[in-house]
């Protein structure tokens, strides 16, 4: 054993160039180094050349993103995660906000201010938040590498020969990749970094479907389906490949993953449930509230503004139920539309096909509150059945037009009992139209805004949209059915609820029983879906504020408007301006969003 003194006496012995040597910087570090200087460029130039910059480094550095996006030359590779690559990444979110520190934002025109001041929010953001070792984290019910890789692959381009080799060339990187997640969950053993274990039971069966026949593997799927542009020999080539892949190499990985995340990792997870029993975790808790809030408000703010929605909320559901005609109590209410039949398909056919029925019908009405619309399409899948277990009820996976590759709304199939048909309608309006589909494909279509106005941007812009769209469904020829308005509520509910049992769970030391029995009272969704969705906020906190804290900002502007304007206040208008900004933080939002009501105002 090495002991601290031992360490010292060595380091104080060791020659002055071995001591002081400092890291050797990266391309990337380089680059903005010399933005930071200037290097006689204007001002302008320098910020589109750091946004360039930039852009391209987060491109090459976490290629699924890239292949999300549509951006050439990453498909064959996996992001690099490794304990040395992490300590690197968080090294190198220093080099941008140098860099656009050193641009002078008064020469800078009205737009481009904007873009200054949103990539200097994401930089400081990002170097902020490089003290806390979220790398250590890389599984829990919801993602990891049984889940991400097969995601991954599922939406790459899948057009040429040259596309199945690069998925080949991902599936010989599983082996490392899965690698990489065991020694980081070694060291998160270590530093008493975990999740909780109750979140955790599940994901020991989501291995099971790579351990096995290569043909039943979801990292098999780009497979079972190829175009008929390419010809049979080489699919029969590139299937065999991809088989041997995986029974050599990827399956016996994941069987390292699984014994060791079986015999040593879960039995050692914490057993505690709140973020604040981590390492530091008061002080990461708040910072991930401030990332995805894009707020101040503190935890016991929030707290309470969650128990005043709770309350406004429910004397709506009463309304509500009173308009359906049922003569019972609230609870025998919750109890009827989660137990009668009527309100459920038989089969997952039928749900996807009311899904899409939903959707098609909601397609028409959009011109009503929308003057831009998106040019990309969308459909509607089956959350896959690997994971559909701990997933949540329904996410949205977006498109890429670059790619060719359209929008998806995943829906879950699992357990068709607790899928009410009454929530249909809310959840297609916050995944598909108006909602993530919506404003993610018209950020992407906006020619203006740099890349990463395009394809990133704050959770409560981006989710508070989500939630602000439901309620635009009456707009839309939505909730006909008192059922499925008292639907619409339960959703809104349910976000209300979160602000409550998120900062209950991780700055105010709720169990999880306590959060779960919460929902059970105030909202109609069924005991399954509220165990997921309780594991998720435990596993990603913060996360859930962003949903209500961002609706309420898009109906308090959009309030804003209607009383400044009067009769000349234009939904269309309104809602254009909105989405034209990209996802932005609320704060920004509210002032750009405050500057164009001033301008129409002042144009009477």
């Amino acid at each position: 054993m090495i002991t601290a003194t031992l360490v010292l006496a060595a380091a104080l012995i060791a020659p002055a160039s071995v001591r002081a040597a400092a890291p050797i910087q990266t391309e990337y570090e380089k680059q903005c180094d010399e933005l930071a200087r200037g290097g006689g460029q204007s001002e302008k130039e320098r910020l589109w050349k750091l946004f360039e910059v930039d852009w391209k480094y987060r491109m090459t550095e976490f290629p699924e993103w890239a292949t999300s996006v549509g951006y050439p030359g990453q498909n064959g590779r996996w992001t690099d995660r490794s304990l040395e690559a992490a300590a690197r990444r968080k090294r190198e979110t220093e080099a941008p906000l140098k860099a656009v520190r050193a641009i002078d934002r008064s020469k800078l025109t009205p737009e481009d201010a904007l873009n200054y001041d949103l990539f200097k929010y994401q930089a400081e953001i990002a170097f902020d938040g490089r003290v806390f070792d979220d790398e250590l984290l890389p599984i829990n019910q919801r993602r990891g590498v049984q889940q991400n890789l097969a995601m991954t692959l599922d939406s790459s381009p899948a057009a040429t020969v040259r596309d199945y080799e690069d998925v080949l060339q991902r599936l010989r990187g599983v082996s490392a990749a899965v690698d990489q997640t065991i020694a980081l969950l070694k060291e998160g053993l270590k530093k008493g970094i975990t999740p909780s274990k109750d979140t955790l039971a599940d994901v020991d069966h989501q291995f099971e479907a790579y351990v096995g026949d290569p043909q039943a593997s979801p990292l098999m799927k780009p497979f079972k389906e190829m175009p008929a542009a390419i010809s049979s020999a080489d699919q029969a080539r590139l299937r065999a490949e991809a088989a041997k892949i995986l029974a050599d190499d990827a399956a016996a990985a994941y069987r390292r993953l699984r014994e060791y995340f079986a015999k040593e990792y879960y039995p050692k997870c914490r057993a505690t449930h709140g973020w604040s029993a981590l390492p530091n975790g008061k002080t990461w808790y708040e910072f991930k509230v401030r990332d995805n809030t894009t707020t101040r408000l503190s935890a016991k703010e929030i707290h309470a503004l969650g128990l005043l929605e709770v309350k406004r909320i429910r004397a709506e559901m009463d309304k509500a139920r009173a308009e359906t005609g049922f003569a019972g109590t609230f609870e025998e209410f919750k109890v009827y539309l989660r137990t009668d039949p009527k309100f459920y398909y038989a089969s997952a056919d039928e749900l996807l096909a009311g899904y899409r029925d939903i959707a098609k019908r909601i397609d028409p009405e959009l011109i009503k509150v929308f003057g831009r619309l998106p040019r990309l399409p969308y459909g509607v899948r089956p959350v896959p059945a690997f994971s559909e277990k701990s997933q949540t009820t329904a996410y949205y996976m977006r498109g890429s037009p670059n790619a060719g590759r359209p929008g998806y709304f995943f829906a879950n199939t699992y357990d068709l009992k607790t899928r009410p048909k009454w929530e249909m309608e809310a959840l297609t309006a916050h995944e598909a139209v108006p909602g993530h589909h919506l404003q993610i494909s018209l950020a992407q279509e906006t020619d203006d805004l740099p890349e990463f106005r395009k394809y990133s941007g704050p959770t409560a812009y981006v989710e508070g949209w989500g939630l602000y769209s439901e309620s635009l469904g009456a707009e839309l020829g939505l909730y006909k059915d008192p059922h499925s308005r008292f639907g619409q509520l339960v959703y809104e509910m349910w976000r209300a609820c979160r602000l409550v049992v998120d900062t209950g769970l991780h700055s105010m030391g709720w169990s999880r029983q306590k959060a779960i029995d919460y929902f059970l009272e105030n909202t109609s969704k069924t005991s399954h879906d509220i165990e997921v969705e309780i594991d998720r906020y435990i596993n990603t906190p913060g996360q859930a504020l962003a949903y209500k804290l961002g609706e309420l900002k898009f109906k308090e502007l959009k309030a804003h408007a209607k009383a400044e304007l009067g009769d000349r206040y234009d939904v269309r208008a309104f809602h254009d301006a909105v989405l034209a900004l990209g996802a932005v933080p609320l704060e920004i939002l509210e002032s750009q969003m405050k500057a164009w009501v001033a301008a129409r105002k002042a144009a009477r």
